[in-house]
């Protein structure tokens, strides 16, 4: 039956080919995969069943949608729609292919049962409820619980399901997981059906599953007409048309709720911005409450067994290794439960030994879902140190040395990675961060399919039999011992810890092709001549280190594309780096330099920070740099030429990012001249200034100042030059105590940050202004006691970032206005 039935949708889908030759390229694919199914199972002979059922309605259901589809819309059709449904085709696919003779993991039924220990989710549930659940639209609406794996979306969504609140508001209630095997569009249907249809209408779910899809969505949204409903998804495959369901649910503008969890924003299901709730890592304290009642759950642990008060700050220091990760959390306490009860040892004993792998176990269903074409981003995590901040400039770098992502789509990854919940974004976009258990995965991870190795400079490693391509070395302030036996095999190499390295110089020589050389934040204080037989490095990253001096071999690392040699203090640069041809990215400042920066014969240089106003606009009259995408500037004072170097600049048709730093000691120049830059989209000037400039470049969307400690509130000068802008950012930037924003002003703003604004006591938000503001972030503004009433009207105003006094943090948490607030996390100064 199911071999007739595929057949028959192929041989519609082939007619509809014949009578339209002129078939679009994504309707093409769709029958070419339903081709290679039917080869699948008739190849496979698979015989009839539940799941081969389901799969085959599941097919049958985006063949027909596809169909649909192009008669209804033809080319116009975007590409989405139909890659929509092939994903989900190729899932049914994969599917097949696995499919054996086990069928138990068909369900008839869903439970939702209490989780035994919840911690933490009582202000989620209290403001999702109200606002989200129960409040907000009356018409139809989803919300997102979004977040990585075991962060605790499952548990919050069954808080929300079994509040009395909601089981007393909503007529229909139904919850469908994925979490315990594959869900098919047919299987969900008819979980759904049984749970909202009436008690007198009741279905087999053997008579159901004898129905095809279309008639099982007729049949959902029959019994759901005219109720008020719930409907929960857990954790449903990211390649499921979610669209084929969402079409059969009836709106009667009633209030009635759609609740996903999920790692990623399903494409299929509009979910506006505020609709998406994205869970956080338990803090500190909530971590150990979770800890504690873990461990003491059952009574297993009676009287002099209980965890000790003494070993109080031992046991939270082990709970920084699970980051805040529920999941982590639970599986620790259960684990020394268990070694407690049935061996005896020494709480101390027991948190020295603790093992994560069985946490690691646990979330391999989330590294399963990550995206295919994301998994070497993920791997190459394991090179950097665990709850670093990742910059995007750098993973971007290093992913495109290493061949793991085009040439043009790194932004995507990143993107994707944020999407799939495996890094968080940490500022506007340039900075991320990982979870330390999502970090100690992807080392596990790379180690097994990656090629790669973590070593310790102690001797006490066992090399792989096989040679491994990328490799860390963690150093201690003992004696560096090492072997090259495998060195020339290797493509990237990470050193972190002390920066005491006794290496000698043939070491570097065994590296034959090496790519990547990262000593960054290693403390390192001499690079040896040797490191120019690296003729294959493309990236050598020493950012942060003590190096007085470069050495001139580095003339011979031809193929070098990224240099950082940023926050070196005064190290001193030979006449050399203007020799590397393919040398792209180029970080440095503070530099000693003997014979004159001739930056203009790098041709291909897309970023170059910083380099001192004298070299600039010295040296480069002929400019030749047409690639430079990011530019900056320091040592700026009075008596720079400030009408030279802007008109250096305005020929850098490139040029969108654009910083500049002024002398440590001495006052910034008059920048009036600045305006005419009217390419560039992001500006941080960082240095005193006695006034803003009168003319800004009209494009920017992304604004810094810094320690510009400006006398005039800047706040109307920059609304009215800076229409378009989205970001702003005042560090030290304002010394006055009043800050006005006037009605309609900063209209397409979405992140304002104030930082160290010492003497700011209010501020007053005209009408209509910052409609568009999203997060709000407050940092070290010891007198600013309260926040514009007017901020709470605005729709988009979502998040609250601030660490101010202990005493204004308790004022703050006390506000009404603050109740209003989705987001808000106002902490202590330390």
């Amino acid at each position: 039956m199911s071999e007739a039935l595929l057949l028959s949708v192929k041989q519609k889908l082939d007619n509809h080919q014949k009578q339209n030759p002129l078939i679009n390229e994504d309707m093409k694919k769709v029958i070419k995969e339903m081709s290679e199914i039917v080869d699948i199972v008739r190849d496979k002979k698979l015989e009839e069943g539940r799941s081969l059922n389901f799969l085959v309605s599941d097919l049958d259901d985006m063949a027909e949608d596809a169909l649909h589809i192009f008669k209804q819309y033809g080319y116009r059709t975007y590409s989405w729609t139909y890659d929509s449904i092939r994903s989900w085709m190729g899932e049914i696919k994969k599917q097949m292919l696995k499919l054996g003779d086990d069928e138990s993991n068909i369900r008839s039924s869903e439970t939702v049962e209490d989780d035994k220990y919840v911690v933490g989710l009582e202000e989620d549930v209290e403001f999702l409820i109200p606002k989200r659940i129960i409040g907000g639209e009356e018409c139809l609406s989803s919300l997102l619980i979004k977040g990585m794996a075991g962060i605790g979306k499952t548990t919050l969504a069954r808080e929300i399901y079994n509040h009395p609140t909601v089981i007393q508001h909503f007529e229909r209630r139904a919850w469908v997981s994925n979490s315990t095997h594959f869900t098919t569009l047919k299987e969900l249907l008819i979980k759904l059906i049984q749970q909202v249809e009436d008690p007198e209408s009741l279905h087999t779910y053997s008579s159901l599953e004898n129905m095809d899809n279309r008639s099982l969505r007729d049949m959902l949204r029959k019994h759901l007409l005219g109720k008020r409903y719930l409907i929960v998804l857990d954790d449903m495959p990211k390649q499921m048309r979610l669209k084929s369901f969402w079409d059969a649910l009836p709106d009667h503008y009633n209030g009635s709720r759609l609740l996903l969890t999920s790692h990623i924003t399903h494409r299929d299901i509009t979910i506006s911005p505020e609709n998406v709730y994205k869970m956080e890592p338990l803090d500190s304290k909530k971590s150990w409450q979770l800890f504690l009642k873990t461990i003491n759950h059952g009574n297993k642990l009676m009287g002099e067994h209980k965890f000790p008060k003494s070993l109080e700050y031992m046991g939270k220091q082990m709970l920084r290794k699970c980051g805040g990760l529920p999941l982590a959390i639970k599986e620790v306490g259960k684990q020394l439960v268990e070694k407690k009860v049935s061996g005896g040892s020494e709480w101390e004993q027991l948190l020295d030994s603790v093992d994560f792998g069985s946490t690691l176990k646990l979330l391999e269903p989330f590294y399963h879902k990550i995206e295919p074409r994301l998994r070497s981003c993920f791997f190459s995590m394991a090179f950097f140190k665990e709850n670093t901040t990742l910059r995007a400039e750098k993973l971007k770098q290093i992913w495109l040395v290493l061949g793991a992502v085009p040439q043009f789509e790194c932004e995507s990854y990143l993107d994707g990675l944020v999407n799939e919940s495996v890094i968080d974004v940490k500022d506007k976009s340039t900075e991320y961060c990982m979870n330390v258990v999502l970090h100690m995965l992807s080392i596990q991870k790379a180690e097994e399919e990656f090629s790669f190795e973590i070593l310790r400079n102690n001797g006490n490693n066992q090399l792989c039999e096989s040679p491994r391509h990328h490799r860390v070395i963690i150093c201690s302030r003992d004696k560096f011992n090492y072997s090259t036996d495998q060195d020339k095999h290797l493509v990237s190499l990470f050193f972190h810890g002390g920066g005491y390295m006794d290496a000698s110089p043939s070491y570097w020589k065994s590296f034959e092709q090496l790519k990547i050389l990262d000593l960054e934040d290693f403390g390192l204080k001499f690079l040896p001549d040797s490191i120019g037989t690296l003729m294959e490095l493309r990236y050598l990253g020493l950012r942060n280190n003590y190096i007085k001096e470069l050495p001139e071999s580095l003339r011979c690392l031809e193929k070098l594309e990224v240099l950082d040699i940023a926050q070196n203090f005064m190290v001193e640069v030979p006449d050399v780096i203007w020799e590397l041809p393919s040398l792209l990215h180029l970080y440095m400042s503070n530099l000693i330099c003997w014979k004159p920066l001739m930056i203009d014969t790098l041709e291909n240089l897309e970023t170059l920070t910083y380099v001192s106003v004298d070299n600039w606009t010295c040296e480069l009259s002929a400019l030749e740099l047409g690639c430079l995408k990011k530019l900056g500037i320091e040592e700026l004072d009075g008596n720079s030429d400030v009408s030279k170097m802007m008109e250096l600049f305005a020929e850098l048709d490139s040029l969108e990012h654009l910083i500049l730093r002024g002398h440590r000691f001495r006052s910034m120049p008059s920048l009036d001249e600045i305006g005419v830059l009217d390419r560039l989209y992001t500006l941080k000037l960082d240095g005193l200034l006695a006034r803003l400039p009168n003319n800004l470049p009209p494009n920017i969307d992304s604004l810094t100042l810094v320690n510009s400690c400006l006398d005039e509130d800047p706040m109307p000068l920059l609304a009215e030059k800076l229409g378009l802008l989205k970001y702003l950012k005042l560090r030290n930037a304002y010394t006055g105590q009043h800050m006005v924003i006037l009605p309609n002003a900063f209209t397409r703003l979405e992140k304002l940050c104030i930082e160290e604004l010492w003497n700011l006591r209010n501020v007053q938000l005209g009408e209509r202004a910052m409609d568009c503001l999203k997060t709000l972030e407050i940092h070290d503004c010891p007198c600013l006691d309260t926040l514009p009433k007017e901020i709470a009207t605005k729709c988009l105003f979502k998040e609250l970032k601030m660490v101010t006094t202990k005493s204004i943090a308790a004022k703050m948490r006390n506000s009404d206005l603050i109740s209003k607030i989705d987001k808000v996390n106002i902490n202590p100064m330390s």
